[in-house]
């Protein structure tokens, strides 16, 4: 009769072979879950950002809609500061609209959330008394306020100030050849409009904050 084989006892390397291999495929299935989990968080980001830049532009509108009015209304009706209407008839070179974009202890800050810049620290801004006008009825689900800066060195009459106006060829001979943005490219006589700086900030879903700028004139 012959006897059964030998059953050799298991070694423990097979062991801590398959132990090893167990190991990595678990870090390799967090680390996919972890990169799809960031994937999906950069995507929403990205799409709410989008979101509180498109909700800008309705509120850009409406300022312009504010400023044409006042415009239409006396021709001298954006010559003075309308603060409660968050508009300035002058530029500040120290402005600091964002509150991220001079690093000087001199920069005058806008006061968007209406806490006197609780957010930013002592001694870091000079003023934050710039106050913005809030748009009323929230847009997608995005508020949004805008502060307008009229390009002038000062208030007043446009004529008497140092404005920025858009650039065109002159017609006049007494003038002629000479553009330049103090006079729109025309006689002092000019007619034309200075521009109008228009910020804004929209604040929309798990806090995502957008600033955007635009320039017009009328």
């Amino acid at each position: 009769m012959t006897p059964p084989p030998l059953r050799h006892r298991q070694r423990g390397l097979s062991l801590l072979v398959a132990l090893l291999a167990l190991a990595a495929l678990a870090l390799a299935a967090t680390a996919l879950v972890r990169s799809v989990h960031t994937g999906s968080l950069v995507a929403g980001n990205v799409a709410f950002k989008q979101d509180a830049t498109a909700a800008s532009d309705q509120a850009v509108r409406q300022a312009i809609a504010v400023l044409y009015a006042k415009l239409s209304a006396s021709t001298s009706g954006l010559d003075a500061d309308l603060a409660s209407s968050g508009y300035y008839a002058s530029a500040d070179a120290l402005l600091d609209a964002t509150g991220a974009q001079l690093g000087s202890t001199s920069r005058k800050l806008v006061d968007w959330d209406g806490d006197s810049c609780a957010a930013k620290t002592s001694g870091t801004y000079a003023s934050c008394s710039y106050a913005p006008a809030t748009i009323s009825t929230a847009i997608n689900g995005n508020a949004a306020k805008y502060i307008v800066f009229r390009l002038c060195d000062a208030a007043g009459s446009a004529s008497s100030a140092d404005c920025a106006f858009g650039t065109t060829a002159s017609t006049s001979s007494s003038c002629q050849g000479e553009i330049n943005y103090k006079n729109g490219g025309q006689c002092a006589d000019s007619t034309l409009s200075p521009y109008y700086r228009i910020v804004v900030r929209v604040r929309g879903a798990r806090n995502t904050t957008s600033f955007t700028e635009t320039i017009v004139h009328f």
